[in-house]
């Protein structure tokens, strides 16, 4: 898992992160603002600073943000001028939009603020659907609502091209100020801010929903946030009940907000097509008698904290039930809490002013067990010399404290003046330790009132904090009322010396207590509550003293269950409260119970035993194979069954395996790791796989990898696939990409990559034929899909209703298996479900506005947890990825490695190296369109595939030129759209969306773009090229003795410098098998000499000695005994 960000603001409005990869706070890079709220997401933050205006920080990357900008140029043609710009009064204009009805010309675009900023000038777009079109790029129609064509003819009267412009948004790792819009009513000063909504029915990354609150009580909402645009566009007001002072918005569809009066607002409606909702909800305070001040939500979870301070949470949270069914107390006191990803919490104690964890918050227990405190110190902690004057020369100014009631409670307002006095400097250095909130001038404007006084602290109650008016006039405290406090003694010189910078500080707990006659006064903090502070010198903060946080916000933070962190060790002056929080029970008090449930357990075994000794035993049958025989060991595991496969060469090419079913899921692991060991003991192979190892992946996402053997590309005897010994590698991917120099890279379902490590085992292998070291923890995600089907009839259009020989009306994509939202489980018990049921709008082809494609498919999201030795790769989601393929005795220093994002984006990898194989950024290689397949061949041939099927060459890549110089469009084979590239020593393949393999024909080094394409076989998955010019596919519908199969690994056999395109398939391992790559295996196959009989050469002998020369008749010869006659290896099986 990548290191994610905790945000937090201290008292003093300063902002830090906490790293979970980390172990001190770091004080944000942009740190001349005073925050006093954050909200925080995995790609950036929002904050309202001291001015009350909204900030975005968005933390930098090696892809840049870019928007293309786009307008067309349309033009006529008529006898005199041929086409030119004079159109016709009913045309559309010379500039515009691609519907023509928006009028664009090139100067009226402009950029949206001041933190963008233009990346080239304006150019021509030579592309069409996917195919090239002539120098300036015109399509042509008949007429310009028309289809348009890249071919001009006898009846185009009308032609048009595209332009295009890039901007790129360049505020990054900085607080850019998100413009007020021009237009409509301007939002008053913010006092809350939330964001979230990335989860919205799959909606796409960087979609976000940004809530706002002003003081006034009113709610604005930030339309158009997404990727291309992270500010937004403009501010929408949300009409409300009432005021609200308070708002929190979840990574799905909750968003709660807290009322003046103290109930709670529940956002319902919230959709993909509305995600601003429809209506509200009042919900019921969680105590009858105080108010609720602040709440915060997650994904299935809301969590509550009360005027009294105390922490709530809503049961019963679910997509279908935002509001939830009741409310629970919880251990602790709480000044604010905020939830995260994985619906982690966290809070801010009201007792130390300390950031504290939820600990043991899982799906199940979504509640958790018990709070932690963080314990860590700041970065600038590590830095400071020692001295405990942190305030020396401080003074402290209290005024006099006014509070306005609620109308509930009071009508008038009650005035309340306290002195605080210094009378030595222990009391000064005590009073400083309780200061529990001090303020700059974004704190002046606070809605929500500060903790009540507590009986045990200060001796009296007082009733429930009120929330002043925006604009309520404040008092003003007259001399006599205002008492200065020496907190430190200082000298006279030191006095005269500077001018004092004044903040405010609200001094509330370090006033000492009332006495008993003032025991009923009023308290509450209004705008007026605040006393002003003398900072002294530039850390505020003695050497021994923790940090005081005002506000914490995780909504980019990943914690689960598995996630080690490193928050607790630092000795800090932090007074944990972690045992007056716990819910948890220690083992001493669980030992009575769980040895009387174990012996009643027992007894109840073995009185059910009992009735069963007289049965006989069942029919034994007897079934082997030889551990030197077993080519692979595949498990496949299923809710109901425990089982793995094992395969010999026989049993492959039946593509029938031996099926063996164990009792438990840790006893089939257990059988799997001492089998696989044996195996490799049997043939001699220990350790790491070698730098030339075959790299593939099931369609389960499991990795196995082979030991080339010498003679396997070997003419013309090579090693049938079916013999190569497959053995598995702990992890859990989608593909492998690897070269000779021992670089492995892989991409997980979740576009996770990963690099790896050099060790071996793992997973079920973890203690036994596994490496100590090198092994990592891995996770990953993937969607599980199910379909929805609707058939229309004239009485009530669309229903289930289908007839009896329509499929099932929820099934899988084929139709033949019917798959209901109940009855899905996930792929195997290794595997948890992460999210519910949604919609799913981004299917090939496209959907309506409910999802229906005239068919609707729901996917669910599911996460394993497994060990292998794989290393994360952060931060950018892979989609694709290759690898410069080299000899294993290269001396390379640098190895090119190009990706593509998840988003389309064209990478390519700097500083990957036999030492560092992770590389250390990533250089973006800009391209007009998303690309989606890309391979890097010998003398650093870069290919790709665009999303539309369109392909492209990269030229001038060289080790000096990494990224190299410009995209050339290549034409694509005939009415094909191509999905999938790779890239040998000489040679070029492609797939195509309807599975059939091209190869590049007329490639040469003064011309490496090639010049046509020559179809090769259908039904292939998957193609990988070596560096020898090795073809490896995956191919579908290969026969076998029991059925077809689907997946299976396929060798290109006689693949020769004469002969690229080599003769005929030789089948391996399959079915089930979604990946591999041949890239690392440079092993040159041996030369064979052939023994020449003796009469032949005789026979040459005296023919040479007849034609009176050598040289032809040795040619001739040699020719002859060479060419032997190789038999078919079912050239045809692949097109079946």
């Amino acid at each position: 898992m990548p290191s994610s960000l905790l945000w937090a603001v201290d008292v003093y409005g300063r902002v830090y992160t906490l790293s979970t990869a980390g172990q001190c706070w770091e004080l944000c890079k942009d740190a001349h603002l005073e925050f006093k709220r954050l909200t925080s997401v995995q790609q950036c933050c929002w904050g309202i600073a001291g001015d009350h205006q909204v900030y975005l920080y968005v933390h930098s990357s090696d892809v840049p943000i870019r928007y293309q900008e786009e307008t067309y140029e349309n033009q006529r043609w008529n006898p005199v001028d041929r086409f030119c710009e004079k159109l016709l009064p009913s045309d559309r204009w010379q500039w515009s939009d691609v519907t023509g009805l928006k009028h664009q010309p090139l100067d009226s675009f402009r950029l949206p603020s001041e933190h963008w900023e233009w990346e080239a000038d304006w150019y021509v777009d030579e592309n069409i659907d996917g195919e090239p079109t002539e120098k300036g790029g015109w399509t042509y129609a008949i007429d310009f609502p028309a289809t348009y064509t890249k071919d001009k003819k006898w009846n185009s009267c009308v032609r048009r091209r595209r332009w295009i412009r890039y901007r790129r948004y360049k505020s990054r790792d900085t607080w850019a100020k998100i413009p007020s819009q021009d237009d409509g009513p301007l939002p008053d000063p913010f006092s809350d801010i939330s964001a979230g909504g990335w989860e919205i029915t799959d909606e796409p990354r960087g979609r976000l929903s940004l809530w706002a609150v002003s003081l006034q009580g009113k709610m604005w909402y930030r339309e158009g946030i997404h990727h291309h645009n992270p500010e937004g566009s403009m501010w929408t007001e949300v009409t409300t009940p009432g005021e609200v002072v308070q708002i929190s918005c979840g990574p799905s569809d909750l968003v709660w907000a807290v009322l003046w009066e103290g109930q709670l607002l529940v956002r319902e409606g919230i959709s993909r097509e509305n995600p601003k909702g429809s209506s509200w909800v009042v919900v019921d305070s969680p105590s009858t008698e105080v108010g609720a001040i602040h709440v915060a939500v997650g994904i299935n979870v809301v969590w509550a904290v009360t005027k009294d301070r105390k922490v709530w949470f809503r049961r019963g949270i679910n997509s279908h039930n935002p509001c939830g069914t009741g409310w629970i107390g919880m251990v602790g006191e709480m000044v604010m809490v905020n939830v995260g990803l994985n619906d982690q919490v966290w809070g801010i104690s009201c007792e130390d002013r300390a950031v504290y964890i939820r600990q043991g918050v899982t799906c199940s227990e979504l509640s958790g067990k018990t709070w932690r405190a963080i314990t860590v110190a700041r970065d600038d902690d590590r830095s400071r010399s020692g001295s405990a004057n942190s305030l020396a020369s401080g003074e402290v100014r209290v005024q006099s404290q006014s509070s306005v009631m609620n109308d509930a409670e009071s009508s008038s307002e009650t005035e309340r003046s306290q002195a605080a006095q210094s009378t030595s400097p222990t009391h000064a250095d005590a009073m400083k330790r309780r200061i529990p909130k001090v303020t700059s001038d974004s704190f002046i404007s606070e809605l929500v009132s500060d903790k009540e006084r507590k009986p045990g602290r200060d001796g009296r109650d007082g009733p429930t904090p009120s929330i002043q008016e925006d604009g309520a006039p404040q008092e003003q405290a007259s001399a006599d009322q205002e008492t200065s406090v020496e907190l430190f003694p200082q000298s006279s010189g030191q006095q005269g010396a500077r001018d004092p910078k004044w903040s405010n500080v609200d001094l509330e707990e370090a006033q000492p207590p009332l006495p008993a006659a003032a025991s009923d006064t009023t308290e509450t903090s209004s705008l007026s509550s605040v006393a002003t502070y003398n900072l002294g010198i530039e850390e505020q903060y003695g050497v021994d003293e923790h940090p005081l946080w005002a506000w914490v916000s995780g909504g980019g933070c990943a914690v689960d269950s598995h996630t080690h962190l490193n928050w607790f060790s630092a000795s800090t002056g932090v007074s944990s409260c972690v045992q007056s929080m716990s819910l948890s029970i220690t083992p001493a008090q669980t030992a009575a119970w769980r040895k009387q449930i174990f012996e009643q357990l027992s007894e109840r075994s073995k009185r059910e035993m009992e009735n069963f000794k007289h049965y006989e035993q069942a029919i034994e049958q007897y079934l082997h194979a030889f551990i030197n025989e077993i080519t692979v060991l595949v498990p496949v595991l299923n809710d109901t069954k425990h089982t793995f496969a094992i395969y010999t060469p026989e049993r492959t090419k039946q593509r029938w395996p031996i099926r063996l079913t164990a009792a438990t899921e840790q006893e089939m692991h257990d059988w799997l790791a001492l089998l696989n060991l044996s195996c490799c003991d049997s043939r001699g192979i220990h350790g790491a796989p070698c730098k030339q190892a075959i790299w593939s992946t099931t369609c389960k996402g499991d990795i196995y990898v082979c030991e080339p053997a010498p003679n396997l590309e070997a003419v013309p005897y090579p090693l049938p696939c079916d013999q190569m010994f497959w053995r598995q590698i702990g992890g859990h991917l989608r593909l492998v990409e690897s070269n000779s120099l021992g670089i492995v890279w892989g991409i997980g379902y979740d576009h996770t990559a990963w690099v790896y490590t050099g060790g071996y085992g793992g997973g079920f292998s973890q203690g036994l034929g596994s490496s100590t070291d090198n092994i990592h923890t891995q996770t990953d995600v993937k969607s599980i899909y199910i379909y929805e089907n609707q058939r229309w009839n004239p009485v009530t259009g669309y229903s289930s209703r289908g007839l009896p020989t329509d499929r099932y009306m929820w099934s899988d994509v084929s139709g033949l298996q019917e798959c209901t939202k109940a009855s899905t489980k996930p792929p195997s018990p290794q595997w948890t479900w992460v999210s519910d049921w949604c919609i799913d709008y981004n299917t090939s082809g496209g959907t309506d506005r409910e999802g229906w494609q005239y068919a609707a498919d729901f996917p669910a999201k599911c996460k394993i947890t497994t060990t292998g030795p794989w290393l994360e790769v952060p931060p950018i989601a892979l989609w694709d990825l290759t690898i410069l393929p080299c000899s294993s005795q290269s001396s390379v220093e640098e190895v090119s490695l190009w990706g593509i994002s998840n988003k389309g984006d064209v990478l390519c990898r700097i500083g990957v190296t036999q030492q560092s194989p992770a590389g250390t950024s990533w250089l973006h290689v800009g391209t007009d369109q998303p690309f989606k397949s890309i391979s890097i061949g010998g003398g650093y041939q870069v290919w790709a595939i665009a999303r539309d099927g369109s392909t492209f060459y990269r030229g001038s890549v060289s080790a000096q030129n990494p990224a190299g110089d410009c995209w050339y469009h290549i034409p694509s084979p005939p009415r094909q759209k191509l999905k999938q590239v790779s890239v040998g020593r000489t040679s070029v393949y492609v797939v195509d969306e309807n599975s059939n393999l091209w190869y590049r024909q007329g490639l040469t080094p003064s011309y490496p773009q090639g010049s046509s394409w020559e179809h090769i076989s259908n039904n292939v998955r998957r193609v990988s090229v070596g560096p020898l010019d090795q073809v490896w596919i995956i191919a579908d519908k290969v026969q076998g003795s029991h059925s077809l199969s689907c997946g299976t690994v396929c060798h290109r056999v006689g693949v020769q410098p004469m002969e690229p395109k080599g003769q005929s398939w030789d089948y391996g391992i399959g079915g089930g098998w979604e990946h591999i790559t041949i890239r690392g295996n440079s092993q040159e196959a041996p030369r064979i000499v052939m023994p020449v009989p003796a009469e032949n050469t005789l026979e040459k002998k005296g023919r040479v000695a007849e034609e009176g020369g050598e040289g032809g008749g040795r040619t001739a010869s040699i020719s002859s005994v060479l060419c032997i006659k190789e038999e078919e290896l079912n050239g045809n099986a692949v097109s079946c």
